[in-house]
């Protein structure tokens, strides 16, 4: 075997016959694949779940790359839809890593083509096209089913969180710091408006005081840096200034409470061995509590933060403030996360009828 000045290797079939081309030519397809995308400076995460889907089209279909056909992408995906019942979402993402997998081994430049041309007298070609896959029509997919919360059922989340902690420290069992930061956690994605991963990754040092809010002490300032990444970057940071009276005095109790229980660790959130606090940890408190107060999937941990967006907005905070809060590119992405309750559109609406009264009331005056 040897490498060539593309830096693929190869083996002539006439001197050194391979034991297994196939399984050993797909697997080099794939660790190509996977140095393309680490090059592009991809999450790994990412990478890896692109990987192991084009595992699992394999396994589905039966056949390599060179062997793919538009039926077996067709089979595979109604198959996707009515047996394992994959969102739209879901769909597209797999849909997605398929089409970059054929772009990368049908591109001339890495020479898989005449590599499959001289073992199986057959060529990768792409298979994914605009005929066979789910379209990107809107921003937001899943089809009205989430929502904020109101800020009663906020407030009745919190409450049960509390609760909790407290029940836990009356009957001396172990987890009560366990179940104090897990309140804190829900509290503090709401009050900054951050989602899953941000909140999880805040440490102690990302927090400073806002000269032009003294009020807000040591946490006036929030240093968001582990931001959802844009396609292709690392993870995007972005700096958020406190706007709830009552979240320092929050924060301020649970690091104060919590200094033995963190330790030396800077992370302000860590599990009780001084680890970062997993997701799946967090998700699974969230569910729970959501639970006992009632509520069913059409709110997440996400409508956390869907809710500081919406009751900012209901409070009269310019738009462009909390577009800049949150991170969001475009206005238009705010705009989707926003849903005001029934009472602050009519009072809008009531406001905008009395001052159009008021209009017409003087114009009348003035005429007579």
């Amino acid at each position: 075997m040897t490498v060539d000045d593309r830096g693929l290797f190869v083996v002539d079939p006439h001197r050194l016959p391979l034991l297994r081309p196939d399984a050993q030519t797909f697997e080099e397809m794939l660790h190509g694949f996977r140095n393309q995308q680490l090059a592009r400076s991809l999450a790994l995460k990412t990478v890896e779940q692109r990987e192991r889907l084009v595992r699992i089209f394999v396994d589905h279909a039966g056949t390599y790359p060179w062997d793919w056909t538009l039926q077996s992408v067709d089979e595979f995906f109604a198959d996707r839809r009515s047996v394992h019942h994959n969102l739209h979402t879901t769909i597209r993402s797999y849909q997605n890593a398929l089409k970059l997998f054929c772009d990368y081994v049908c591109d001339p430049g890495y020479g898989w083509v005449e590599r499959c041309l001289e073992l199986f007298g057959t060529h990768p070609v792409r298979v994914i096209n605009d005929w066979n896959t789910a379209r990107h029509v809107q921003d937001v997919e899943h089809g009205g089913g989430r929502r904020a919360f109101t800020r009663g059922e906020l407030q009745s989340l919190f409450d049960v969180a509390d609760d909790d902690a407290d029940r836990i420290a009356r009957l001396g069992r172990k987890g009560w710091m366990s179940a104090f930061r897990d309140a804190t956690v829900l509290k503090t994605a709401y009050m900054f408006g951050l989602r899953i991963n941000e909140v999880r990754h805040l440490q102690t040092v990302d927090f400073t005081r806002n000269p032009y809010a003294p009020e807000f002490g040591k946490y006036g300032h929030l240093n968001v840096r582990f931001g959802k990444a844009m396609k292709g970057s690392g993870y995007k940071q972005r700096n958020v200034l406190a706007v709830l009276p009552w979240g320092s005095e929050i924060l301020s109790e649970w690091v104060e409470r919590s200094a033995r229980f963190r330790g030396e660790s800077l992370d302000l959130f860590p599990t009780e061995r001084s680890t970062l606090v997993s997701e799946a940890t967090l998700q699974s408190k969230f569910r729970r509590v959501r639970a006992e107060i009632g509520l069913g999937e059409e709110v997440t941990f996400h409508s956390l933060r869907r809710s500081y967006i919406t009751h900012l907005i209901e409070d009269g905070f310019d738009a462009l403030f909390v577009q800049q809060q949150v991170g969001h590119e475009y206005a238009s992405t705010t705009a989707i996360y926003t849903g005001v309750s029934s009472d602050y559109r009519t009072s809008t609406l009531r406001a905008v009828l009395d001052g159009m009264m008021g209009d017409a009331l003087q114009t009348t005056t003035g005429s007579s």
